[in-house]
């Protein structure tokens, strides 16, 4: 399915290098991706196994916007579905965060969840972020949660509707990742 808006076309897509691509040049300089993988040298490898991970969920739909410059994953739960594989298994910082967020997920709902969304590093701020945000919630029908990891994307996501779900989760000294609910 396509959708056209004023700022670029919204698709669906199989295409997983492409969604990786776009992942992993969005969120190169992002607090919390540089916080969990401090190592610049294997930074990008270590993203891409991370956002391969989210696209394997059996729920996941993946969306491009904009011929590759932004895309977003999304997770049609049910209530009492998990969007985690096991955080435990992931150790370290990863699993620490994971085990955190996993926690403060809204459970007893069912929603979609907005595992990642991005917009590469050039084509930011230019209404890419609105548009797959725009056809996420459009085809929802139900409730929406995320996890904002910088401020720009919580102010982004707050004009969508989404508002604050409890204070920041923040773990071992980390950056914030702020929970945030759309009914």
């Amino acid at each position: 399915m396509t959708t056209d808006t004023q700022y670029a076309s919204v698709r669906r897509t199989a295409d997983r290098a492409a969604v990786l691509a776009v992942l992993t040049d969005a969120f190169a300089r992002d607090p919390v991706v540089r916080w969990l993988f401090p190592d610049p040298a294997d930074r990008a490898r270590r993203q891409e196994r991370f956002h391969a991970d989210v696209l394997d969920h059996p729920a996941a739909e993946a969306y491009l916007a904009g011929q590759g410059g932004g895309a977003a994953v999304w997770l049609t739960l049910a209530a009492g579905q998990s969007p985690y594989g096991d955080p435990d298994g992931a150790g370290g910082r990863l699993g620490a965060l994971g085990a955190a967020l996993a926690a403060r997920h809204p459970a007893d709902v069912p929603h979609r969840y907005l595992a990642c969304m991005g917009v590469r590093g050039a084509r930011q701020g230019g209404g890419l972020g609105s548009a797959l945000l725009r056809h996420g919630l459009a085809h929802t029908g139900t409730a929406a949660y995320l996890e904002a990891s910088s401020p720009r994307s919580r102010a982004l996501y707050r004009r969508h509707g989404f508002a604050d779900l409890g204070a920041p989760v923040r773990v071992g000294g980390g950056p914030p990742l702020w929970p945030m609910w759309r009914p």
